[in-house]
């Protein structure tokens, strides 16, 4: 199939496979977006060939068993396809499920670009259920430091669960990056360091504030061992079961406090991701795989498909502006929905509809 050599052309220059490999990436990535889900036995019914489903259900078997990925390369990959202007606004999260007695547990951290995150690089967490440890985030930045070692950080966003000493002081001391972090609202806050001072909950501080509005706190207070800005405001109950740890948005930073608030909402870029990557998208969640190598195989696939859903959604958006929502500004669509539904009705299509048609996807896996 012409396509399929098509894809591994441009594919070739980023990763650097042999043929073979490349060509199965490519027809995974056609049937990924034929199928809507990454669950095996789904992409094995729409796979390219005249092999038997069988034999397609064996070959990606022994792809994610046997054949190593290069994580960097994956990476660097979905950047240089991107090509996100600097400076580049960092979110690090967590996503969970569990499937049957198995709890699926990764790390991640993304470039926010477009309202939704770009994934870079991830650990999959051993199986358990909680939090991430500061080990595991410093890690998982070191990473990202060592594999682009001069690229200009706007500021990285985490939400309360990127709290504690060891991490404040590691983005401050060890590694210098801006951040725009939420801590909860039961966490101490206070005016020094010193013995004498009190600390006080976040809460008591912004109890005074009605809903909707926003303090920052004058000069620079104590929070967890170091000396940020702190900015907080009331939020507006959703419902009656609200947990009350929702009460307030507070943020710390170590800069520009007026504009920190603002800033943290790119957070929600990668919430869009994850949404992108399971209900919206690539039904994550489908997967069988409870091998965190094999599971993080197939992240790595997800990625460069994410980052081509993303690339058509935009040129897509460029021919056929996604109409805006004027109640909150925001579009009708989502850019990746937008270019998943495109490349999906693409590889689809009969072959006298393609040879008609004006978008060629294919190029858009382009770094150039």
């Amino acid at each position: 199939m012409i396509q399929i050599s098509e894809i591994r052309d441009q594919l070739r220059p980023h990763i650097g496979w042999h043929g073979a490999r490349l060509s199965f990436v490519a027809m995974f990535l056609i049937a990924l977006f034929r199928a809507k889900t990454v669950n095996l036995a789904e992409l094995a019914t729409v796979w390219g060939g005249d092999a038997t489903e069988e034999s397609n259900y064996k070959r990606m078997q022994r792809f994610f068993h046997s054949f190593e990925v290069n994580m960097d390369k994956i990476a660097q990959m979905v950047i240089n396809i991107a090509a996100i202007p600097q400076p580049w606004v960092l979110s690090i999260d967590r996503t969970n499920w569990s499937f049957g007695t198995t709890d699926f547990n990764i790390l991640m951290l993304c470039v926010v670009h477009e309202g939704i995150g770009y994934p870079l690089m991830w650990t999959m967490l051993e199986k358990k259920r909680g939090n991430s440890n500061s080990t595991e985030r410093m890690d998982l930045l070191e990473r990202f430091e060592t594999l682009f070692p001069d690229i200009e950080i706007a500021y990285l966003t985490g939400d309360r669960e990127f709290i504690g000493k060891p991490w404040l002081s590691y983005l401050m001391l060890d590694m210098p990056i801006p951040f725009r972090l939420r801590i909860r609202q039961t966490d101490k806050i206070s005016k020094g360091k010193g013995q004498g001072q009190p600390a006080i909950a976040g809460a008591h501080l912004f109890r005074s504030l009605a809903m909707g509005e926003t303090r920052i706190l004058p000069g620079k207070r104590w929070v967890w061992g170091r000396p940020v800005y702190v900015i907080g405001t009331r939020l507006k109950p959703k419902q009656k079961s609200q947990k009350t740890d929702d009460d307030f948005l507070i943020i710390i930073t170590a800069h520009d406090p007026q504009n920190a608030l603002a800033d943290y909402h790119h957070r929600w870029g990668i919430e869009t991701l994850f949404g992108a990557l399971k209900t919206r998208g690539f039904c994550l969640e489908s997967t069988h795989f409870i091998d965190k190598r094999r599971l993080s195989k197939l992240l790595a696939l997800l990625a460069i498909a994410f980052v081509w859903a993303m690339k058509a959604g935009l040129w897509r958006h460029t021919q056929k502006p996604i109409r805006i929502i004027t109640a909150h500004g925001r579009r009708a669509r989502s850019l990746f929905r937008y270019g998943f539904d495109l490349l999906r009705r693409f590889f689809t299509a009969s072959p006298q509809s393609l040879l008609e048609s004006e978008f060629h996807p294919i190029q858009l896996l382009s770094c150039t």
